[in-house]
């Protein structure tokens, strides 16, 4: 089965510039996209519910921004759209669906840039990140096996963005966001891609939309699918995909054995 994640940058305007001949074309099995920007009831139906698939949407509370979708080749057994904190489920981050013993979580982590394009928000995007991960330590224990997939707005190491040295005091490469990301694998959690491909270069998933940025690769890894000590054997490969257009962001894939959902 092929589970795939996207930073879609607007559903609506993604549709618009061939979303859903991707998704016909993708082979995925469970497709998770980001930064929807709106709810179920404002999208076109051809999107909001394509024929094959089962899906489900988590909207923010203020309009046009955040949320997180799900497409599936079979209806989940659950879905749960709260972490049981209202500062971070107001903006609908967050879909933790269950497929047998299989968790995909889906989630659109916050950036750490403020109104001012300061690092405002870097505590609030920190405490998102340590409040999520004690929430899937308790899946954890409880025998899931679990991939977390979705747009992580951290590049992990130098090798993850093409200009390390002067983004150093930007957010998604700040110390302690990295330091972050370092907890989880420490933890055990898996970052797919890198499992695959340790020393991929200029493998990057978004790309700033200024003029020229994205054809000369000046990029970012900000996007990940990790999988937990349980899940990462039935993982057999990791990709990503920027010739596909549509957002500033590109697809990520994982390719993964059926048996997990047993």
């Amino acid at each position: 089965m092929r589970v795939l994640s996207w930073n879609v940058n607007g559903l609506r305007a993604c549709a618009k510039k061939g979303f859903t001949d991707w998704l016909r074309a993708s082979e995925g099995t469970i497709v998770g996209v980001q930064e929807v920007r709106a709810r179920r009831e404002q999208l076109p139906e051809d999107i909001a519910a394509p024929e094959g698939w089962a899906t489900h949407f988590v909207g923010a509370e203020r309009p046009g921004y955040s949320g997180v979708g799900l497409f599936a080749r079979r209806e989940p057994d659950d879905v749960q759209d709260a972490l049981g904190e209202a500062r971070f489920d107001c903006e609908g981050r967050v879909q933790i669906a269950r497929f047998g013993r299989l968790r995909v979580v889906n989630v659109y982590f916050p950036n750490g840039s403020g109104n001012d394009r300061d690092n405002g928000r870097v505590p609030y995007k920190l405490d998102f990140y340590r409040h999520l991960f004690e929430v899937l330590q308790r899946l954890r224990r409880s025998g899931a096996r679990i991939l977390v997939m979705g747009d992580f707005n951290t590049a992990h190491r130098e090798i993850d963005l093409a200009r390390p040295k002067t983004n150093l005091k930007t957010s998604g490469f700040l110390p302690e966001e990295r330091e972050e990301l370092d907890r989880w694998l420490r933890r055990g959690w898996v970052d797919t891609f890198r499992h695959f491909e340790p020393d991929a270069e200029g493998a990057y998933t978004w790309w700033s939309q200024r003029f020229g940025v994205r054809e000369r690769n000046v990029g970012w890894r900000i996007d990940y699918i990790l999988a937990s000590p349980s899940a990462m054997p039935f993982v057999k490969g990791a990709a990503i995909h920027p010739k596909v257009m549509g957002s500033d962001h590109c697809p990520i894939s994982a390719v993964v054995d059926p048996k997990i959902l047993g």
